[in-house]
């Protein structure tokens, strides 16, 4: 008999255990941007999770129903910090949801792009309930999600054998048509999606700039985010190899947006290593320094009404800059390449790559002039992001 004859055995489940919690994080953030709650669960509780941008009074009701405790409002240290609420530790802030605390002033705790017009939307009482690993898995399953990270979170769902077992949770959400996820799956994904990346195909793509391009497309296994590659000519992988990191900016690169410098920073990058004679471009699916399009297009409101690039990350309640880079290491390494020349204004770049394994022999400024649009956003990324402008 051969292996194609065999039957499966029905015994066992057809993903490993550790990979199919893994792919339950993409569905569960799909749900949070859906509106839907979602079960998130460790080894001592389980509780119901819903994106704060979606919250309507009758979901407030059910959170409050679904726990001998009351639903809470859950924020990021940056986002409470504007709202003049003190978190107890700087990691999530949780917010007792007061009687007058309708859905619509709890979206607004969650987005600032109306905090000029209300300046008084508090005051904000922090519950007297500790933030706990399923907060924070919480705040940071919106985040991969997309969506503005703040959360409404249910009390400790009433399970028998949570502590115990640690296996009622998917039981339970499974029974009430929801998904449940472990706060160690989401606190993993992001790392693992980028170490687990594989090579998927690869093909000439001759350039305006470029004639001698190929395009390298990557996957993690578990079918997550992809990246690219632009490999100009054919460089030596015994040798450092001039590098960009290219975050993507879909209103920079496609647009042509004059509020930043991207599309130069891109399009520069590919006619210098075509002048070079050989170099890589990996193109990240990391839009807005990690924040993604429409979370950018909020940072973008805010800075019309004055506020700086950093500021309006973190008044969304992000860090500056949420990027990683383990997928650009790995993308490097699966391509052969161990030491870069690296074409970069930004510090951290090099720092994040040499963390990741890869040795940065050489920097490369990579500087373009500003114009009146993009100004101060480039003297911003000098004074406040340590760039070298």
């Amino acid at each position: 008999m051969t292996e194609r004859d065999k039957k499966p055995d029905n015994t066992q489940t057809v993903l490993p255990d550790f990979n199919r919690e893994l792919i339950n994080v993409d569905r569960a953030a799909a749900d949070l941007r859906r509106g839907l709650p979602v079960v998130i669960y460790d080894e001592t509780q389980a509780i119901l999770v819903l994106a704060a941008e979606f919250i309507t009074d009758e979901r407030i009701e059910m959170l409050h129903q679904s726990s001998v405790e009351k639903a809470v409002v859950g924020l990021t240290y940056n986002r409470a910090n504007v709202l003049k609420v003190l978190p107890r530790e700087k990691t999530v802030a949780l917010v007792h949801i007061a009687s007058h605390m309708s859905a619509g002033v709890i979206q607004a705790m969650a987005d600032p792009a109306d905090d000029l017009d209300k300046p008084m939307l508090g005051p904000f009482k922090v519950s007297d309930r500790p933030a706990g690993a399923v907060h924070m898995a919480g705040i940071l399953l919106c985040k991969h999600a997309r969506v503005l990270p703040a959360a409404v979170f249910s009390g400790p769902l009433a399970l028998a054998g949570i502590a115990a077992e640690g296996n009622d949770a998917p039981v339970w959400a499974a029974a009430h048509g929801l998904l449940a996820v472990k706060t160690t799956a989401i606190e993993e994904h992001l790392y693992h999606d980028a170490l687990s990346m594989k090579i998927v195909t690869s093909a000439p793509v001759p350039l305006e700039d470029a004639p001698q391009a190929q395009l390298v497309a990557f996957r993690p296994e578990d079918g997550g985010t992809e990246h690219f590659a632009v490999i100009i000519g054919a460089p030596n992988r015994h040798e450092p190899v001039l590098t960009r990191i290219h975050s993507e900016c879909f209103t920079g690169d496609l647009l042509g947006s004059l509020k930043c410098d991207c599309g130069e920073q891109l399009r520069g990058a590919i006619a210098e290593m075509s002048r070079h004679g050989q170099g890589v471009l990996l193109y990240l699916a990391q839009e807005g320094r990690g924040i993604g399009l429409i979370n950018k297009l909020r940072a973008y409101h805010l800075q019309a009404q004055g506020f700086d690039t950093v500021d309006s990350n973190e008044r969304l309640g992000f860090q500056d800059d949420e990027r990683i880079f383990e997928p650009a290491a790995e993308m490097l390494k699966l391509l052969g390449f161990q030491e870069v020349e690296l074409m970069t204004n930004n510090p951290r770049k090099v720092v994040g790559l040499e963390a990741c394994g890869i040795k940065v022999r050489g920097r490369r400024s990579h500087k373009f002039p500003s114009n009146t649009h993009n100004a101060h956003y480039l003297q911003t990324k000098k004074k406040r992001s340590g760039h070298l402008l």
